[in-house]
């Protein structure tokens, strides 16, 4: 028995790899902001140590549901403030590595669900 839609209805992560992600198909070379509404936009960030809670707040102005926040390589949680404009609009944020974030984020956006991706992708080490 087939699980799985035919088409996905919506951006997928299609690919990873050391120093990129690839989006239906499209390659990238940095870190982004996906959503399963359409949104794609660059973020500005490659390393958790150059985030701040600025990096955090345009999210909360998607009508989104929950956050799923690629960390990069390894697990690193945000301090807790930085995540306060999204807690105080309901939406949730799990954190997790970028690899997890991308396959998190497809199976939730295939099910229909109001999510967003922010995946922060470090420079290749080549």
């Amino acid at each position: 028995m087939k699980l799985q839609p035919d088409q996905i209805q919506t951006q997928a992560v299609t690919g990873y790899g050391e120093g990129w992600i690839a989006i239906n198909g499209e390659k990238f070379n940095h870190s982004l902001i996906i959503s399963s509404s359409g949104h794609r936009s660059q973020w500005s960030f490659s390393d958790p140590r150059s985030l701040d809670e600025k990096a955090f707040n345009s999210l909360a102005d998607m009508d989104i549901e929950l956050v799923i926040y690629g960390s990069g390589n390894n697990l690193k949680f945000p301090p807790a403030e930085w995540l306060s404009k999204l807690t105080n609009k309901g939406i949730g944020v799990e954190t997790m590595d970028t690899r997890a974030a991308c396959r998190t984020y497809n199976i939730l956006a295939a099910e229909g669900r109001k999510v967003a991706a922010a995946l922060l992708l470090p420079p290749s080490s080549e």
